[in-house]
């Protein structure tokens, strides 16, 4: 195989047409404080459960990590 040939084959054949639009979703500025308050309290949420989640799973690292936090707040000074 020559050069030229491996290198098309690296770029996966992009073009233009490939590339997302800059005027594809520009974000609204009529969104209302509610829905974005909405949206990032279903974020929160979810983050929250993935969390309590991982430290159910991986009881080692969880236990390391509240080590870790405790550390920190021993030696933080006000």
């Amino acid at each position: 195989m020559r050069d030229g040939e491996q290198r098309d084959q690296r770029q996966g054949g992009r073009d233009a047409r490939d590339l997302p639009d800059a005027q594809e979703k520009v974000p609204d500025a009529q969104e209302s404080d509610a829905a974005r308050r909405r949206r990032r309290a279903q974020f929160l949420r979810e983050l929250h459960e993935a969390k309590q989640l991982r430290d159910r799973v991986q009881p080692r690292r969880a236990r390391a990590a509240r080590m870790r936090q405790q550390m920190r707040m021993r030696t933080f000074r006000w």
